[in-house]
């Protein structure tokens, strides 16, 4: 049994190389050993096999990640075998990504190699969705609409009138080719008549105009899971433009944006919220409540605490997008000084002032000592 090649090796990137940089890298490879570039050579056509395995099982991130830690073995069984001939290729969703270079080859889109029943996959949509730290913690279900190409219902996606048909066209014979003799090479081409579609419209739809296409509104409902951060993409299979003459459809990527909240700033499952407290508070102790994603919670604040002493409440941050626990809520204290006071108050804090020793409390008496160790006195 042949031992498989690395797939990193095969497109000459390194291990950690980035998806962009592998993309280039294959698109490299595709064009040069492209079998329509190639026709009869199996050497060129194994190594365009090898690399559009390589990409597909690369650009995938679990499929990578698999791959880093086991190997091809690792792949076997998982859903994923590697190509075995072409038309595998030929139908792989890697196309999607390389629409303007394979448009060269097969004519408009993703059609089968013959031209014969060609057919578009449907362009992917994005949805750019705003949600509420709360409803991210949480999770909700989130009513959208959006407007996308759908098949047109009065010609069921053909493009031709009702009553209609599309015909074979005359100038490639209904292959979607046409054949130029150059020298001892037949080379074959698209039909530029029929797009290498291998039939035409005569008598269009008039409510698609033969496109077999309409734009029309569509709501539906998303449901966001419980831990999605700014940046997380939800895919939304079948949502996105229908395919023409029978082709799929795309799918819908939404696109989660987080608002900033008011009193809690998120730091990946966890969340931090500041809370004053006064100073009598803070130097005698004391329990005070505090906001949560999940209500109101009693914390205790001990004795002598200071400004900007953080606390951690276990448990009351963000659910995990993974479903693995939660996060944890830290509150920071700010000791608010107080602006204005009456004569009593005044009094009594010079009183403690003289007390303590003109308020050398132990930060500011470490302070005073480390001035007179610098600069004497």
């Amino acid at each position: 049994m042949a031992v498989k090649k690395d797939y990193y090796e095969i497109l000459g990137v390194d291990k950690h190389a980035a998806i962009d940089e592998m993309k280039r890298a294959y698109r490299k490879l595709a064009h040069k050993y492209h079998p329509d570039k190639n026709q009869g050579n199996k050497e060129s056509e194994d190594r365009f096999k090898e690399a559009s395995e390589a990409y597909a099982v690369l650009s995938d991130p679990q499929k990578r990640a698999t791959y880093d830690q086991f190997g091809h073995s690792g792949l076997e069984g998982g859903g994923f075998s590697g190509f075995r001939n072409a038309s595998d290729i030929f139908s792989s969703d890697i196309f999607s990504d390389f629409g303007d270079m394979f448009e060269g080859f097969f004519g408009r889109g993703h059609q089968s190699a013959g031209g014969r029943g060609a057919y578009n996959r449907g362009e992917h949509l994005r949805y750019d969705l705003q949600i509420t730290l709360k409803e991210a913690a949480f999770g909700v279900d989130k009513r959208i609409r959006i407007s996308r190409p759908q098949t047109c219902a009065e010609c069921s996606g053909s493009g031709a009138k009702k009553g209609t048909k599309r015909i074979s066209c005359l100038q490639c014979g209904g292959s979607g080719q046409v054949s130029y003799a150059q020298g001892f090479f037949s080379i074959n081409r698209v039909c530029d008549r029929c797009g290498g579609e291998g039939t035409i419209i005569t008598d269009p739809c008039e409510a698609c105009r033969g496109t077999g296409r309409v734009n029309k509104p569509r709501e539906l409902t998303v449901k966001i899971p419980p831990g999605v951060d700014t940046g997380s993409q939800l895919k939304v299979r079948g949502e996105g433009e229908a395919g023409t003459r029978g082709g799929s459809p795309g799918d819908l990527y939404v696109v989660i944006h987080v608002e900033d909240d008011e009193l809690f700033t998120r730091h990946d499952d966890n969340i931090l919220c500041e809370v004053p407290i006064s100073i009598t508070q803070a130097t005698l102790g004391a329990e005070i409540e505090v906001p949560t994603l999940r209500g109101k919670a009693k914390m205790k604040i001990p004795t002598g605490t200071q400004s900007g002493k953080v606390f951690r409440l276990r448990g009351q941050g963000v659910p995990s997008l993974h479903g693995y626990g939660k996060g944890d809520e830290l509150v920071r204290v700010i000791v608010e000084t107080p602006v204005k006071l009456n004569n009593e108050q005044e009094g009594l804090l010079r009183k403690f002032a003289e007390i303590s020793g003109e308020n050398l409390t132990p930060i500011r008496r470490s302070f005073m000592e480390k001035l007179k160790s610098k600069f004497g006195g």
